[in-house]
């Protein structure tokens, strides 16, 4: 963290349904995936009844806080308790209704952070992600929840919630509406085993560089691309091996990034399937973008991209190998604290994870690669 930038966390706080639905451990693990924020940082809480979890950006992050719901008496008790804090100057309120094409009447680009728990159910998650998005500046990020219901046979109170709540979203349905998915939870709500929240932290696609699967015709314009970003053309040929390699290859796990619309391929992501002990994982490599446009967001973007299709195709685990300094920002930590580790020696900070559905088991191990990786 410079300082210019923040990262925060928020406080856990529990309250009634439509209320605020707080901050666990692990939305605050997925916060930190929106980071890092300006100095002063422009938050805006939607539908968020008392805001109680908007305090802490104020107090910690120095934000400056919107506070929208259409109920008037959460606004009253958040700005009560904005004041008793000493944050009055720093919280905003403003009573209008989330929905509809013009959200709330705010300014496009006007937030570095939206945070939507709770919100979408007065929306529905086709019209929050749509019409939210424009409310982001550049760089900027989109915290919502949405329901899960978690058995086939929920008791009437499980069913009511439901209704009144729309369907699971879908990392799909973000990803269609032009989002990549930054971190992604599920957290118990009020039916506990019935019914839960799924977290996700989102943020437009960079229209500067388009990703999409790799296909056929591709196949020269990535050799070149491996070729002119490494210093030798090993992992240009690692490739090609990998391809050849039926176990390993998965199609629609390669991305490549183009300059523009119509532009030239720049960067490239490859997803390929290895194992932790007997279990299926996912090893990134290589991450390649050719030299005069690194440091430009064109390979992670392709990394995102990559990342993005293997939530979709429901992969729980991805491994890499690479640069400590670059890779967490993508949510990787060092494989050592799951209890993964390589099958040779390498830093320990270097052999990292991310794991992209809590929900299932994370295996302890040795990493096995495909042969093409020579280890």
């Amino acid at each position: 963290m410079t300082d210019n930038d923040h990262t925060f966390r928020t406080e856990t706080s529990s309250s009634p349904d439509r209320q605020d639905s707080g901050s666990d451990a692990a939305t605050r693990r997925l916060l930190e995936l929106a980071g890092p924020l300006p100095r002063r940082p422009r938050v805006l809480g939607l539908g968020r009844g008392p805001g109680r979890a908007l305090l802490p950006l104020a107090a910690e992050a120095g934000a400056e806080v919107t506070a929208v719901d259409p109920h008037q008496p959460f606004l009253d008790e958040l700005r009560a308790a904005a004041d008793a804090r000493g944050l009055g100057d720093r919280v905003r309120t403003l009573r209008a209704d989330t929905a509809g094409p013009s959200g709330p009447g705010l300014p496009d680009g006007s937030f570095d952070l939206v945070l939507a728990e709770g919100a979408t159910h007065l929306t529905g998650l086709g019209t929050a992600l749509r019409d939210w998005k424009r409310l982001l500046a550049p760089g900027g990020s989109l915290v919502l929840t949405d329901c899960v219901q978690t058995t086939g046979t929920p008791t009437a109170g499980a069913r009511a919630c439901s209704d009144r709540r729309p369907p699971a979203p879908g990392i799909a349905a973000a990803v269609a509406a032009g989002y990549h998915v930054l971190g992604s939870s599920a957290r118990p709500d009020d039916h506990g085993a019935e019914h839960g929240c799924a977290v996700h932290v989102l943020r437009p696609v960079d229209p500067r560089w388009p990703a999409r699967p790799e296909t056929p015709a591709d196949r020269a314009a990535v050799f070149a691309v491996n070729a002119a970003a490494f210093p030798t053309p090993d992992e240009a040929a690692l490739v090609d091996a990998l391809r050849d390699d039926p176990a390993a290859w998965l199609p629609g796990l390669g991305h490549v990034v183009t300059d523009g619309p119509d532009g030239d391929v720049v960067a490239y992501a490859l997803l390929t399937r290895c194992l932790v002990g007997d279990a299926p994982a996912l090893a990134l490599a290589p991450v390649a973008t050719v030299p005069d446009r690194q440091r430009r967001g064109a390979g992670r973007a392709a990394v995102r991209a990559a990342l993005d299709a293997a939530r979709l195709r429901g992969e729980s685990l991805v491994l890499v190998l690479g640069h400590p300094e670059y890779y967490p920002a993508f949510g990787f930590v060092p494989a050592s604290r799951y209890g993964i580790r390589p099958g040779f020696d390498v830093p320990d900070e270097a052999m990292m994870a991310l794991v992209l559905d809590g929900s299932v088991p994370v295996p302890r191990g040795t990493i096995h690669y495909p042969a093409a990786f020579g280890v």
